[in-house]
């Protein structure tokens, strides 16, 4: 048994490495099982076919996510929570980059897995918007309720579609780094600047020059 789950966490640990460093798309199980030096039969005993080995993979970025997204217990929410979810957040995007590469691909490909999507993007936008609420009560930002629904929507179109960007305008999509995604984390922290209280601007401005990185650093394949 042990040997067994310790080869299943192999395959799924060595497909999300193939999986971002190639693309979804390039990778078959083939390549898993030869990169893995194990035979295709040996993979399928584990798992099925790629969407069994991605629905784990996509399961583990769901629990990660909704994990840290969501407001303290027990306590208001302070700056620092701010940086917190948004380090967090650039964290996730990255260990589990292959998923935003070619999101409509993977979603037409698997109907469950589309159907788990969905249920995942709603519970991600109902506890962001309950994020910023806190933040709102806090006396972080001054927003109205419809604009923190808005600034939600839009924080979450910027997230999901930032790695989509990056692989169009950049010669050389292979090539993403870290801190090419940071820059999407800075395009979200962006959003709140106009809403932000004149006693949380010093903090929040040191946020803004830590996420910041310049838009050619972003779209250089260098």
């Amino acid at each position: 048994m042990t040997s067994r789950i310790k080869t299943s966490q192999r395959i799924v640990e060595t497909s999300l490495e193939l999986f971002n460093q190639l693309g979804e798309r390039s990778v078959s199980t083939n390549h898993i099982a030869a990169h893995m030096e194990i035979s295709p039969g040996n993979l399928y005993y584990h798992f099925p076919n790629k969407q069994a080995i991605i629905s784990v993979l996509f399961a583990e970025f769901e629990a990660l996510v909704l994990g840290f997204l969501h407001p303290p217990k027990g306590r208001r929410v302070v700056v620092s929570d701010k940086r917190d979810y948004l380090q967090q957040l650039l964290d996730a995007m990255w260990r589990y980059r292959f998923i935003y590469r070619d999101i409509e691909h993977l979603l037409r490909s698997d109907i469950e897995l589309a159907a788990s999507y969905r249920r995942f993007s709603l519970a991600c936008l109902a506890q962001a918007q309950a994020i910023y609420n806190n933040f709102v009560e806090a006396g972080i930002l001054r927003m109205s309720s419809q604009q923190v629904e808005s600034l939600t929507l839009n924080a979450w179109i910027i997230l999901t579609s930032w790695i989509g960007f990056l692989c169009a305008t950049r010669e050389n999509s292979d090539s993403l780094s870290e801190q090419a995604l940071k820059r999407g984390v800075y395009q979200v922290l962006e959003l709140t600047s106009g809403f932000t209280t004149e006693h949380a601007r010093a903090e929040v401005d040191e946020l803004i020059k830590e996420f910041y990185v310049p838009l050619n650093h972003t779209l250089d394949d260098h």
